[in-house]
Formats: structure tokens, sequence, C-alpha cells
């Protein structure tokens, strides 16, 4: 019978033609996408290495005044890990609590306004103590008193909560889970006009009559998984181009 005789390839080419289409206005966007994000992480990955050889020009540098640090901060708004220098007196009684690891043990880093000689003050991370310092009476050693010389390094705040899993401050019981300028500098009943406009955390602090937190506390981690990142959306992109090409080949060969 006429139904059943076997199609001309004109009578199957239609469908063949309907099939690549559809494969076609599937991977074209998907590959392009992968492209897009291969290329993305390779941007990313320049100005994560351009980030970290700024940092690590920076940490070698020798300690610079308050008001050079400030000059670039004015100019770039950067001045994370430059070293800087300052000298002052510590206001113990505002000091304030971020929790912390340090070499595997959980603690506390220690921040205290120093006031400058002209009445600004800077925030100081003064270093590490153990989780249960966290008490100035609990402590086996006396503050540091009268007039101090800080070195170590200038930090960038942060312009916001970095992230939703981070969970809230608590100035009432001056206690921080991330670094809130504003905040720290309010809980410490500081007019924000006089402040440095970026923390300090300190390596060294001479005029101590007595042990105290253990200064020298910042690292520099910033991952950088980008070149694996780009190999992955890469190496995706290719493998949707092998099975795509295989697939329309087979097509077109029935």
């Amino acid at each position: 019978m006429a139904d059943d005789k076997p199609k001309a390839p004109e009578a199957a080419a239609p469908g063949r033609g309907r099939s690549v289409a559809v494969v076609l206005a599937f991977a074209l966007p998907a590959l392009a996408f992968l492209l897009l994000l291969g290329n993305w992480q390779l941007n990313r990955l320049a100005w994560k290495e351009g980030l970290l050889a700024t940092i690590e020009e920076r940490m070698v540098r020798s300690p610079e005044p308050v008001d050079a640090v400030l000059a670039e901060w004015e100019r770039s708004g950067d001045v994370d890990y430059m070293p800087m220098r300052a000298d002052g007196v510590f206001l113990h009684e505002a000091e304030q609590h971020y929790l912390a690891t340090h070499e595997g043990q959980s603690g506390w880093y220690i921040y205290t306004p120093l006031t400058l000689a002209d009445g600004r003050t800077v925030l100081v991370n003064r270093g590490f103590v153990r989780y249960d310092m966290k008490d100035p009476a609990k402590r086996d050693w006396q503050p540091v008193g009268g007039q101090v010389s800080i070195v170590g390094f200038a930090r960038n705040p942060l312009s916001e909560k970095p992230g939703r899993l981070v969970p809230d401050n608590e100035p009432a019981n001056r206690i921080w889970y991330w670094k809130d300028f504003s905040g720290m500098a309010d809980a410490m009943g500081l007019d924000e006009t006089s402040l440095v406009p970026f923390f300090v955390d300190a390596a060294t602090t001479n005029g101590a009559t007595a042990a105290g937190p253990v200064g020298g506390v910042t690292r520099v981690s910033l991952p950088n998984n980008h070149l694996q990142y780009a190999i992955t959306w890469f190496g995706l992109a290719a493998a949707l181009l092998a099975v795509t090409g295989i697939y329309l080949w087979r097509l077109l060969r029935r």
C-alpha cells in the first residue's frame, strides 16, 4: 500500500531542518554564555593579580605618617595594607571587640581609639586576645598608658555588611562581626568628623608596660581561583560544541 512506502529524502528534509534549528537555538546562546563567563573570569584574574601585586608592593614600604596615608585615601579611596605609624594616647575605656580567629584559636581583636596630638582619632586594631579575655578585668596585664607609638597597616573600612550570613553587630555589647566603621565610632562615643577615615592594624606598640594583645594579625587572604574557573567555563563550552557537532553530524547523515 502507499502508506508502507519509505519516505523520499526530500520528505524527510524539512523535519531534519527543524531539528537542526531547534538544536542551534539552544546550543548557540548557551555557548555564547559559557564563553562570556570564561572571558569574565580572565578579566577577574587580571584584576586580582594586579591587586595582589599592589598589596605586595605596599607591604614592603617603610611606614608613613598619618597625613601621607590620608593623602592617598583622599586621592584614591584605597589605602589597604599601606604601612603607617602614629603617635597618640589610647582611650581604653572605649575599646570594642571583634570576633576573630588567630593561628587556629578563637578570640577577639581589640579595637581601641587612639587620640593624636592634633585631636584627630585613629581606630586601631591592637591585636588578638583569647576568647575568655574579652573582659579587661580578666586580663593579667595592664593597658598601655600615656603616649604611645604604633606601627601597622592601614585597612579600608567596609561600605556595607559583607554577606547575609554574617550576624548583625551588637554595639550595645561591644561585639562586632563585621567592621562597621561608622557604627564602631558611634559605639565608642566619637565624633566621626575628627576621625581618620580608615582602620589601622597594629603590628607593634611601643610604650607598653606589660604584655597585651598579640599584634601583627594582618593577613593577606585573597583567594585567586579565577584561572580554574575560566578553564571550567571554556571546557564546558568546548564540550557543548563537541556534543552539538556530533549530534548534528549524526542527524544530517540519516
